[in-house]
């Protein structure tokens, strides 16, 4: 399908469909493609080595001379974290990011050491204007400073993009704008994609005034030594765990990389006050308990975190005390609760107090909206289609249920998947094909090199080790002069499988033997050897290792 010499739009995303992080969101019209988001997945266990998932550029890079921007709705990982990859990988003339995002947009520029200089910071009052299509802002509530959702005005419609949101009433920061919201939405949407992360959650979510209140009355009923642990990237929750320090004559010792540069920003950009407050670890450990608070990353049990090491009792500048206090501002993310509950475990018999999400409610609260705020925006922008977005599929099914409960008509709902293609022409919506979406792995500063056989490979590896078969073969003659040597790793303890490992010598003796001709053909001695030593293993052991044939050419002088 030619996605381009026609006069529809075309809506449809590179991530973040199905999945919670790795946000692209893409709107074109005729020559024009404008990017929503650039962020990334952390990887699971499963992936093994593997640093960062981000989308896959292939749409893109096809498309590169239609590129106009990429457009920035808020600063977290999940939809700035893949800009560095982007940028090295495709031509992108501009991005606009509002002001938050865009100081943590430098720092990860600077530290790849990339040239790049077309950074434009927007704000709410921003209008930008490309030949086709219109792009304007109103500004959000979330976790974050400077969110904002994106409103863009096409010949065949308008497409709004919530962004991460949530409504407060009370909120520590700015207020959502809602009357732009509701003047968007009087003025006609047709298409409204709107955050999910929170779709299976009933009612309201907890202001972040209710977090405030909570942790103020522990600040002010202890005098202990208090440890908290939260998101980096929640900023918000860093301005009033700084304004109580300051309320109750603390001060803050932060420990983490990302909790560092995200406070630093934040006080660049004038969202934090009281430099004064901060001190180094040293100057910390010679604070009365009373006087100190340890702001640290660790919220989610990760094994290198600062929380996880002072848990741990292997941080080289914190150790615990016998009272200290720690306090989990966050929840957990899906598939983090054993982690968690295993360094809560730890701290527990160091014989600290431990405050959690579950044993005191109000110590956190999400930046995203639960069904009520959901429902709040589908009744504000009134759109004509719904595209729910960010969120694994069942998350955007009830989204989708949500938007039928305020009255859409069901067929005009779309839970699709990443690379599915809306079309937009004169305000009717209609599925469109498919572009080529999915995973790419970053492996250090190595993108898209790290595939799925090699993933299998580090898998089997990983699980099943590996056996290496090193063989000298006299090119002269074609023999074999000696037994192979076999080396494992991960694969059998050497010591106690002696037995096993002299057979596999003398099956591996044979295959090459039985391969040797006058022109030797080293593929297929390795293939034998693979074949007769993986059957042989796999019914001792019932296991499937990684066989590594090493053939060595070794010319032997005649005397």
């Amino acid at each position: 399908m030619n996605f381009f010499n026609n006069e529809d739009t075309k809506v449809f995303a590179l991530g973040g469909l199905g999945e919670v992080g790795k946000n692209m969101y893409c709107v074109m019209h005729k020559n024009e493609l404008i990017i929503l988001d650039a962020g990334v997945i952390f990887p699971g266990d499963d992936l093994l080595g593997v640093d960062y998932v981000v989308q896959d550029y292939t749409f893109l890079k096809q498309n590169e001379t239609k590129i106009k921007a990429l457009i920035i709705t808020h600063g977290h990982e999940d939809h700035i974290g893949g800009i560095p990859f982007l940028i090295q990988s495709i031509n992108v003339p501009a991005i606009y990011a509002p002001n938050q995002a865009i100081g943590l947009i430098k720092k990860k520029i600077d530290e790849r050491n990339l040239n790049y200089k077309t950074l434009f910071t927007y704000t709410e009052k921003t209008h930008l204007k490309f030949k086709h299509m219109e792009v304007e802002f109103f500004r959000t509530t979330h976790s974050i400073p400077d969110s904002h959702g994106i409103c863009v005005t096409t010949p065949n419609g308008t497409i709004v993009s919530t962004g991460d949101f949530k409504f407060d009433f009370t909120p520590i920061g700015p207020m959502a704008n809602l009357h732009k919201m509701a003047f968007i939405g009087k003025r006609g949407v047709s298409i409204l994609m709107s955050d999910s992360t929170n779709a299976l959650n009933e009612g309201m979510s907890i202001s972040e005034s209710k977090v405030d209140a909570a942790l103020n009355e522990i600040f002010s009923r202890n005098d202990s030594r208090i440890i908290i642990a939260t998101f980096a990237s929640n900023i918000y929750r860093l301005k009033h765990i700084v304004d109580n320090c300051k309320k109750h004559g603390r001060k803050i010792a932060i420990f983490g990389r990302s909790m560092e540069t995200n406070m630093e920003i934040s006080i660049q950009g004038g969202y934090i006050k009281n430099k004064d407050i901060f001190v180094t670890p040293e100057e910390a450990n010679h604070l009365a308990p009373n006087k100190v608070c340890l702001l640290c990353t660790g919220s989610q049990g990760e094994p290198l975190a600062a929380l996880s090491r002072i848990a741990n009792g292997t941080h080289k500048q914190i150790k615990l005390h016998d009272d200290d206090i720690v306090i989990f501002s966050s929840s957990p993310i899906p598939g983090n609760s054993l982690s968690i509950s295993r360094t809560i475990n730890k701290l527990y018999l160091r014989g600290v107090k431990v405050y959690t999400n579950t044993s005191l409610s109000d110590i956190h609260t999400s930046g995203h909206g639960n069904q009520e705020e959901l429902k709040l925006m589908l009744r504000l922008m009134r759109p004509d289609y719904f595209m729910p977005f960010h969120g694994e599929y069942r998350m955007l099914k009830s989204h989708a249920d949500l938007a039928v409960e305020c009255g859409m008509a069901k067929e005009n709902t779309f839970v699709l998947g990443n690379g599915d293609v809306l079309s937009l022409y004169k305000g009717v919506v209609k599925k469109a094909g498919t572009v080529q979406a999915g995973d790419v792995y970053v492996d250090g500063n190595r993108i898209g090199e790290i595939g799925s056989a090699v993933m299998k490979d580090r898998k089997i590896m990983a699980n099943d080790g590996i056996v290496i078969v090193i063989a000298n073969i006299d090119v002269n003659t074609s023999k074999l002069l000696s037994s192979p040597n076999i080396t494992t790793r991960g694969f059998v303890l050497v010591n106690d499988n002696l037995e096993l490992l002299k057979t596999l010598e003398a099956i591996s003796s044979k295959a090459i033997i039985s391969k040797l001709t006058p022109k030797i053909n080293y593929s297929d001695i390795k293939n034998e050897i693979i074949t007769q030593l993986s059957s042989y293993i796999f019914d001792k052991t019932g296991r499937k290792p990684i066989i590594l044939p090493v053939l060595m050419n070794v010319k032997k002088e005649s005397k």
